[in-house]
């Protein structure tokens, strides 16, 4: 009798115990799903739509896009924004002259990357899947612009991850891509930004523009086993200087593995057109120059995004054939 008494108040605590952890879970979506409200008053969001599974989310669709509406296995190039709805930090930005890329199906995976604060050149990922990401983009076509408001059990949850806090509701920008292919969206964005400034510039057949306002005074042209010193400065499409190199030394042999070797369009255009003294600008699209993969610091740190489109100023100062 004694076990069987002990056997019913042992089911009875935990009973009462899940009924509290329930509660208070429901709590907090509940103080979540007023504080979205507010935040929607208070920006005067008065067309955002509360997703139609009714699990806490609000979105609005600011741009519709063009064509056939999207399919988790079309491939899509698109730029998000992560910024908190409670302190307005921006946890997580694809830059304006870059861009993601992948399949619908896989857009609901976000890594947000952060520094350990003991040790600065340890950078770590916080990978997360946010389904709400996905489920608006299949409501847009291409083109399509989407803002998200979400609760935090639906993005990083109360524990959050890395700088993220815990229990930060989340504001998100999703902007998708009129281009179906990475190369499609280069040589676009690199026709409109020649055309745009009224640049006089020549399309190599590797897909590099470039100008030579001085070819140099050697005799002897460069070749592809040539390796050169030169200075430069790189910039994005919107004008911001990324590096300014002086004096670098660069091996043009494509079987050669260096700092710069991944610079491929410099390969592609300077052997043949340039001699010692030469200068030259090119704009190199992103298959050509760091691809789909990010150039990072000795900390860790991504100083070229992927999917980069790089404009460059250079000068040759030596050559060794």
């Amino acid at each position: 009798m004694l076990k069987q008494i002990s056997g019913s108040i042992l089911a009875l605590t935990s009973l009462m115990m899940t009924v509290s952890c329930r509660k208070e879970y429901e709590s907090v979506r509940d103080v979540e799903a007023r504080t979205i409200s507010d935040y929607i008053v208070r920006n005067n969001l008065s067309l955002m739509v509360e997703d139609e599974e009714h699990t806490g989310y609000y979105y609005q669709i600011l741009n519709p896009g063009s064509g056939e509406s999207l399919k988790n296995t079309d491939s899509i190039l698109y730029n998000l924004q992560i910024k908190g709805m409670d302190n307005g930090n921006i946890y997580y930005d694809s830059p304006v002259f870059t861009n993601r890329g992948t399949y619908v199906g896989y857009t609901d995976i976000v890594a947000h990357e952060y520094v350990v604060y003991t040790d600065p050149k340890q950078v770590k990922a916080e990978v997360r899947s946010i389904p709400a990401i996905r489920n608006t983009i299949l409501k847009l076509k291409r083109g399509g612009a989407a803002r998200i408001l979400l609760p935090s059990y639906l993005a990083f949850g109360k524990n959050g991850g890395g700088d993220i806090p815990g229990n930060q509701n989340m504001d998100v920008m999703i902007t998708t891509h009129p281009d179906t292919t990475q190369q499609q969206r280069d040589d676009r964005l690199i026709g409109d930004f020649i055309s745009g400034r009224g640049l006089n510039m020549i399309k190599d057949a590797s897909g590099v523009w470039y100008s030579i306002s001085n070819p140099g005074s050697d005799t002897s042209p460069i070749t592809e086993t040539s390796t050169i010193q030169i200075s430069y400065t790189g910039r994005y499409l919107n004008g911001s200087v990324f590096q300014i190199g002086t004096g670098t030394s660069f091996d043009l042999s494509p079987n050669t593995r260096n700092l710069n070797s991944w610079i491929n369009g410099w390969r592609k255009v300077i052997p043949g057109k340039l001699r010692k003294g030469g200068k030259m600008r090119m704009i190199i699209p992103s298959r050509l120059g760091t691809g789909r993969s990010e150039s990072r610091d000795e900390y860790g740190n991504i100083v070229l995004p992927g999917n980069t489109i790089l404009d460059f100023d250079v000068e040759i100062q030596s050559v060794k054939f």
